[in-house]
């Protein structure tokens, strides 16, 4: 029996040997041992979205409110009284300088121009009898056949019926001119407004009301202001040259046009401390309306080249702004960075990130500097 337990252990040993020195034959003996020699494995990353730096040319603006002006408005008004019996026009219509709107009764017009030619006839005919007369009596006045006196009377009657004449002249221009007033025009190229009065009202020159309105579109203007402080920084940059000014729609995202800025008012409005300044757009699309509201910038600078993120890359704690940037072995490293601006979505850093590093956009709250990340894919709009 002492024999038969000796030959066992002796067994267990050399299994125990065998299993120590080839692992395979361990790890199938004993599993758990496996598990335990195995090495740990890596925690999962924190699944984040990257983007890239990227260099961008940013400009630099002002920001402002602005109402867009016609180049040109004119309330169309008749400038005699009648009654119209013409309407040229289509509402919203475009037209030309020159261009007929509305007709106006002419008859009685075109009646007292023709009184007026005959009134003149008459006194161009008696001009000339008494000038004739005048004639025969310069003759005969020397001969004692005359007295002076009449020759100064029919000197003085041929006088008056040549005065009589201008003011015959007077009243037939006089009377052309309303009759012109009949036929009204555009003073203006431009587009035309709602018609305020219909065809067979009677009009009146004293009315308050006008006819239509044509406001000119293009170009056009937009009027806006600026805080007094940003005054000396316009005047300097414009004198390096023109000043862009750009027209965004109410989401301040849609540009609608682009144009130049053109004028600064002489004076600074004390009641609020701003500054009013106008600029001038081509407008051929027609993209502004006159009493339209419009977000302004005004483009100062431009800044060439500089690092850009997007907005949501950079971070608020509570030394500043912060960003994570992506490491080759894919941990993060946590950079504090300076901020010169952010607009339109893109923050522009002065301070702390180079062009061609790779960032984390979004993802953020669950990082901490050194945790390593799971990049999913890029970022909506991120830069890179």
């Amino acid at each position: 029996m002492r024999k038969i337990v000796v030959a066992v252990a002796a067994v267990v040993v050399a299994a125990g040997a065998l299993a120590a020195g080839v692992p395979q034959i361990r790890a199938a003996l004993w599993p758990a041992v496996k598990a335990a020699d195995a090495p740990p494995a890596q925690a999962p990353g924190v699944p984040v979205t990257a983007g890239m730096v990227e260099a961008k040319d940013m400009p630099v603006f002002l920001n402002g409110i602005g109402t867009v002006q016609a180049f040109n408005m004119v309330t169309i008004k008749s400038r005699v009284d009648g009654q119209i019996v013409k309407v040229n026009f289509h509402e919203g219509q475009e037209v030309n300088a020159g261009d007929p709107l509305i007709q106006i009764d002419p008859r009685s017009f075109q009646a007292a121009l023709e009184v007026a030619q005959a009134a003149k006839a008459k006194d161009e005919a008696g001009l000339a009898s008494a000038q004739a007369d005048l004639d025969r009596y310069s003759q005969l006045v020397g001969s004692g056949y005359q007295t002076r006196q009449s020759y100064d009377q029919q000197k003085a009657t041929v006088a008056q019926l040549q005065a009589a004449l201008k003011g015959d002249q007077a009243q037939i221009d006089a009377a052309q001119v309303n009759l012109d007033y009949c036929d009204i025009r555009s003073p203006i190229a431009g587009r035309l407004g709602v018609k305020l009065v219909d065809i067979g009202n009677l009009v009146h020159a004293s009315d308050n009301t006008g006819l239509v309105t044509i406001t000119q579109t293009k170009p056009i203007y937009v009027n806006f202001t600026m805080a007094q402080e940003y005054l000396h920084k316009i005047h300097e940059k414009q004198m390096l040259g023109d000043l862009t000014v750009q027209a965004y729609g109410a989401d301040n995202v849609t540009l609608l046009s682009e144009g130049k800025l053109t004028v600064i008012d002489n004076a600074v409005d004390q009641t609020t401390g701003t500054i009013r300044l106008k600029g001038e757009f081509t407008n051929a699309d027609e993209r502004l309306w006159p009493g339209e509201f419009v977000d302004v910038r005004l483009i100062l600078s431009t800044r060439k080249g500089v690092a850009t993120v997007p907005q949501q890359t950079v971070q608020v704690g509570p030394d500043g702004y912060y960003a994570y940037v992506i490491k080759p072995d894919n941990t993060v490293e946590r950079r504090a960075v300076e901020v010169a601006s952010m607009q339109d979505g893109i923050a522009v850093i002065s301070k702390g990130l180079n062009v061609g590093e790779k960032i984390v956009v979004d993802g953020q709250y669950r990082l901490t500097d050194g945790a390593r990340v799971k990049i999913s894919g890029p970022a909506p709009g991120a830069a890179g």
